[in-house]
């Protein structure tokens, strides 16, 4: 599963946030059961413990990162340790403080790690919340029986609550997850599929393009081979319009090319937007209002040298661009922050070229090179916009 920049390190804080939480939990058990005056070998042993069970809910948090659709029963050995860890770890609990949610949660916490059907994984919360909050109960009430204050009753209670919650708290973060995946591998597959209904609608241009002059050309072709014995002269008229006709498939055929090739200034630079929000980089962008009478053939290929320039040296989060008329023509700004040790500004033949492509087209090429950030404006004269 190929997800994009943005969406892995989601992935990241939403693990490291399950994580945190069940490090926070094996917090409170520990300082719960030494306010109890509890044995300092149950409590070493319980915070130990702990840490191993932690340790053994990452594996379960891998797989599921790189979970397929297979059914759990496929994938058992891989959770196997984790869950046997879990139960060996929830019986000691239980062992050595009596208390049910202590030794209920670590099974309940590992079990909602796995790939659950999401209608059964709906179902098995719920359960496990439900299971969760009668053992809390059960204890609460050995606690009193027992003649706790109301101090060590305030204790279980924080205590009981962080319990008997976290594993909804950890499937609402893993349904987060799954949503973002989700809404990442549609983006994908909708930019799969208007690829596709491109690379249709371009092969659909060329064979009505080809197929209608090839049909005429067949036919002159075959006329003058009729006419060739009886009316040398009328098949000589032929044989011209069949070259005529070539040389209107061979012309259609380039303005087909020239038509596909070009590219609106406004979508070059959303294109520049999206590719450099996709490498992760926080891009902006402003256009004019009147940008699509600028010279799209002097001005897209210098947006996607500098997009690309971006991409490859600088390193940084950050980009600008932005596109508008000025007084003394069109002005194109592209800047970004650069990373500590990044390579300055583009290589000679990518700025040669951008600077030999504005000065053909009578405009003006300005470099700045600042303390953290990279700036690239190129001015082109109001008149360019007539250009062919």
């Amino acid at each position: 599963m190929r997800l994009n920049r943005g969406v892995t390190a989601t992935w990241w804080y939403t693990a490291s946030a399950i994580v945190f939480f069940e490090f926070v939990i094996v917090g409170v058990w520990v300082v719960t059961l030494l306010e109890a005056d509890t044995e300092t070998e149950a409590v070493v042993a319980i915070g130990i413990g702990g840490l191993l069970w932690v340790a053994s809910t990452l594996p379960l948090l891998f797989a599921y990162r790189h979970r397929t659709r297979a059914p759990i029963s496929a994938t058992w050995r891989r959770a196997l340790m984790p869950l046997i860890v879990a139960v060996v770890y929830g019986s000691l609990a239980i062992v050595l403080t009596g208390s049910w949610l202590v030794g209920l949660l670590p099974v309940a916490q590992s079990l909602m790690l796995l790939n659950w059907p999401r209608g059964v994984r709906l179902r098995a919360v719920l359960a496990v919340t439900i299971l969760l909050g009668c053992a809390w109960i059960i204890d609460a009430r050995d606690a009193f029986a027992m003649g706790a204050s109301l101090g060590d009753a305030s204790r279980w209670t924080l205590l009981g609550f962080y319990s008997t919650f976290l594993p909804a708290m950890t499937v609402v973060s893993l349904w987060w997850w799954d949503v973002l995946v989700t809404l990442d591998l549609a983006r994908a597959s909708e930019a799969r599929l208007a690829a596709t209904q491109e690379r249709l609608r371009v092969a659909t241009d060329v064979h009505d393009l080809q197929g209608h002059h090839l049909q005429v050309i067949a036919l002159q072709l075959e006329l003058t081979e009729k006419l060739l014995a009886r009316d040398p002269d009328a098949a000589l008229e032929t044989l011209r319009a069949a070259r005529t006709s070539v040389d209107d498939a061979r012309q259609g055929t380039r303005d087909l090319a020239t038509r596909f090739r070009s590219v609106p200034l406004r979508d070059e630079i959303a294109n520049a937007r999206d590719l450099l929000i996709a490498a992760g980089v926080a891009a902006e962008a402003s256009v004019g209002a009147d940008v699509d009478l600028a010279p799209a053939s002097d001005l897209g290929p210098v947006i996607r040298e500098t997009t690309t320039n971006i991409l490859r040296h600088g390193g940084g989060r950050r980009a600008r661009l932005s596109l508008e008329r000025v007084d003394a023509g069109w002005r194109y700004e592209i800047s970004n922050d650069l990373a500590p040790g990044a390579a300055l500004g583009l290589d000679g033949a990518g700025l040669e070229g951008i600077e030999r492509r504005v000065s053909e087209a009578g405009g003006h090429l300005d470099v700045r090179q600042e303390k953290e950030d990279f700036t690239i404006v190129v001015t082109l004269p109001a008149e360019q916009e007539y250009r062919p």
